[in-house]
Parts: structure tokens; C-alpha cells; sequence
């Protein structure tokens, strides 16, 4: 079997492995129940020392954990837009070319720097019910509090365009910001939202958020990146300054 058709079957294997695992949490009673025991068991996996690079980001200094939210083997749709826009931001910071998996937190980082600020990029590598191990444990790991963890995801809510930046707040229904939520103990977390819109008609929400933008979406899509990494650069340029509360108004594109 060729390189491409492993990773081929590699994708469709994950497709599926979240179709059902979807559908095992689709009685809501039990969904907050198994995702938390998840949550708590995959969060006992004791973390190993730094390396020497990682040590860096332990150094006098402001420190950023930048959270690009959505599905493994599933980029390119809706809801792993996150991931997009943290692809772009990587590009833009010129280390694209820096991802390396990190098994001890379940992603991919990169180790970077905008303006004195030591930066963490991270693209979780669980499913989205559970992206919340990854970020507690990368918070964990170089040191980063939760009011400095910034998580990028999709929104519903959102026409494809909208861009905004919100600090704090709830989950809104969003299962990969609930498990966040849950795992950090707190809902602090400033997030950067990014309008997916709804489905059309009677289409099914699972359908349209593991669904892939339309060629004339995409064209949209590409200025959005461009939004949504202005956007983050300005925040990790600021120097410190007393957080807005939580839930409060942020900034819109």
C-alpha cells in the first residue's frame, strides 16, 4: 500500500471513529458524564521533564498558549477551522515549518515568539469532545495559566466571515470549549470565534460542521485567515493589562 492510500485509509478510519463516537454521546444525559470521565482519566497520564528547547518558554517572561480547536485527520472542514487558522498563524510567524507532535500533551507544537511574548502553538491531536486534555496538559507542562490560553474554534452562530474575539464565557454548546472548560477548571479562556454559519433548510448540524467549504467559500475562507491572525498577533502584542471580564464583549471582523 502506497504512502498516500495509508494515509487515505488513515483519514476515513478517523472519520468513522468520530461518526460513532458521536453517536455514543448523543443521549445528552450521558455525554457530560463519559467525556469528563475521559477527561479524567487521560489527564492521570503523568507529564515527562522538558527538553531544552521547551525549557525556553520557562524564562522570565509573558508566556501565550495559542489553541487551534477541531478533529485529527479532519482538517480542511468546518469544524477544525481552528486548526486552519493556526496553520496560517505558524505560516505568518515563518515556522510553519515547525510542527512536531509532542506525545505527552497528545498534539502538535511549535515554540515561538511574537514581541517578547514566548508563544506555544498548539493543535490537539485528540477527538474535539476531549481537545481539553491536550490544553490542560500543555498549560501544564510550559507553565501557562488559563487566562493566558487562547483557543480558536468554529462557530455556529456566526455567518462564514465573522470573526470575534470574546474573553471568556461560556461553552455556548460548543463540546471541544466545554472540554476545556472542564479540564483547566475554569472558563477564563479568551476565545477567538470564527463564523462557520448554520446549515441550510433541514440539513443536520453534524453533517454541515464535519462538511468541507465550497469553492466559493473557500474564497472567503482564505481573507478570514487573514482576520483571524491580525486579530491574534494584536493580542499576543499587547503588553500586560488587566483582562476584561469574563463573558464581556471583544473584538469583531
Amino acid at each position: 500500500m502506497s504512502r498516500s492510500e495509508r494515509a487515505s485509509a488513515s483519514g476515513t478510519f478517523r472519520r468513522y471513529l468520530t461518526f460513532y463516537f458521536r453517536k455514543l454521546l448523543s443521549f445528552v444525559p450521558m455525554r457530560r458524564l463519559l467525556t469528563r470521565l475521559v477527561n479524567r482519566v487521560l489527564l492521570g497520564v503523568p507529564l515527562s521533564p522538558a527538553t531544552a528547547i521547551e525549557t525556553r518558554i520557562h524564562t522570565k517572561g509573558r508566556r501565550r498558549l495559542v489553541v487551534g480547536l477541531g478533529n485529527p485527520g479532519m482538517e480542511g472542514t468546518r469544524h477544525s477551522v481552528g486548526m486552519a487558522v493556526l496553520g496560517a498563524l505558524a505560516a505568518r510567524l515563518g515556522v510553519a515549518d515547525r510542527w512536531r507532535g509532542d506525545k505527552h500533551v497528545s498534539g502538535e507544537v511549535i515554540v515561538s515568539e511574537v514581541d517578547r511574548t514566548h508563544v506555544v502553538l498548539l493543535r490537539p491531536r485528540l477527538l474535539m469532545n476531549i481537545n481539553g486534555v491536550s490544553v490542560a496538559k500543555a498549560a501544564v507542562k510550559f507553565g501557562i495559566k488559563p487566562e493566558d490560553v487562547l483557543l480558536v474554534h468554529d462557530e455556529l452562530d456566526k455567518p462564514l466571515g465573522k470573526v470575534v474575539l470574546k474573553h471568556g464565557g461560556s461553552a455556548r454548546g460548543h463540546n471541544g470549549v466545554r472540554s476545556c472548560v472542564d479540564c483547566l477548571h475554569t472558563d477564563v479562556m479568551p476565545r477567538l470565534r470564527v463564523g462557520i454559519g448554520r446549515p441550510v433548510g433541514r440539513a443536520p448540524v453534524e453533517v454541515h460542521v464535519l462538511g468541507r467549504f465550497s469553492s466559493s467559500e473557500q474564497k472567503v475562507l482564505e481573507r478570514v485567515l487573514v482576520q483571524s491572525v491580525d486579530l491574534l498577533l494584536s493580542q499576543l502584542s499587547q503588553e500586560d493589562s488587566p483582562s476584561p471580564p469574563a463573558g464581556g464583549a471583544g473584538q469583531q471582523t
